[in-house]
């Protein structure tokens, strides 16, 4: 999935730096009250003044180019807080009540170049990975999935522990839907609209076509194909709906091989059975055949299409953000 420009702040953050232009990251590190905007947001801000993204909603994004100006004259970092009662952000504050706390760093002199390329090769190969500051000695380094960090990796939480601010850099999460039926007609705008990035597979052309999906991304491979190039890792959601062992199973099979976060699959107690006994007989253990989640969907006695996608849209954000 090809990120949208205010997601790829670092990736211009570095083209900026390349360029002459001179960059800046301005990184919401805390907030309290009624913030715009959740920690680990970002904007850039380059020499001539030019910025993408947003750290605030616009109520003291000016203060902030200010202050990156300056930061790129002297090299220094800098930790900026803003607030209704704050009369040096221009008298402007915050005017939902909050305070947010934001991090100026200015790429080069503060901010290693080094660093940030590691950065942006991360976010390009899809590898989670944690960019970590000291803001008392300013150390920084990357830092990758370890026990101490998963819940933060999992809930997508940067933050400050201690005298640390943690920013997360998951990838973008993607939905691997089988199957082109009248519930992936309604299931797949809303996972974009939850932040997934939808693919559909079916290698049924009359049922996988841009007259019944425009403009979504369709795969005509059969599945496991489809999914070796597209390559399975833990922010991806896969999801069958075909009722059809030839198309539905070696989905499966491959989702289970996987590291897939969330696996569901559409079909009745009774098929769910047949399924599962075709799956031990592939070699499956029992702890791989618990992965799945079937009937798919939240039981919230949905009948139409778009309900059944509703519960299966509800429970993949239950598996990703609830407790484990």
């Amino acid at each position: 999935m090809d990120r949208p420009d205010h997601d790829r702040i670092p990736e211009i953050a570095l083209d900026w730096h390349r360029a002459g232009r001179g960059a800046v990251l301005a990184t919401v590190v805390e907030t309290w009250g009624s913030a715009p905007r959740p920690v680990g947001s970002q904007m850039v801000v380059a020499g001539d003044g030019a910025m993408m993204g947003s750290v605030s909603g616009g109520c003291v994004e000016g203060a902030v180019v200010e202050e990156s100006l300056a930061a790129l004259k002297d090299g220094q970092p800098r930790l900026l807080t803003f607030g209704v009662a704050d009369d040096d952000a221009f008298a402007v504050g915050l005017a939902c009540g909050g305070t947010i706390r934001i991090l100026v760093e200015p790429v080069g002199p503060a901010l290693p170049v080094g660093l940030l390329s590691d950065l942006v090769a991360a976010r390009a190969a899809r590898r989670p990975v944690a960019y970590v500051v000291d803001l008392d000695s300013w150390q920084r380094n990357l830092a990758p999935p370890n026990p101490d960090l998963s819940d933060r990796f999992r809930a997508d939480r940067s933050g400050i522990e201690g005298r640390r601010f943690i920013a997360i850099h998951n990838p973008p999460l993607r939905m691997v839907v089988v199957g082109a039926v009248h519930i992936a007609q309604a299931l797949l705008p809303m996972a974009r609209a939850c932040g997934h990035d939808p693919v559909l597979i079916d290698p049924r052309e009359a049922f996988g076509s841009q007259s019944r999906f425009p403009g979504e991304t369709i795969r005509h491979d059969w599945p496991d194909e489809a999914m070796a190039e597209i390559g399975l890792d833990s922010r991806t959601s896969v999801v069958t709906l075909t009722h059809d062992p030839k198309i539905d199973d070696p989905a499966i099979r491959s989702a289970l091989d996987s590291e897939v976060f969330y696996l569901g699959c559409l079909g009745s107690t009774r098929t769910h059975a047949k399924r599962v006994e075709r799956l031990r007989q592939a070699g499956f253990d029992e702890g791989q055949i618990a992965r799945i989640h079937a009937p798919v969907g939240l039981n919230i006695g949905a009948k139409s299409p778009a309900e059944i996608a509703v519960s299966i849209m509800a429970q993949i954000t239950q598996v990703l953000r609830g407790p484990r």
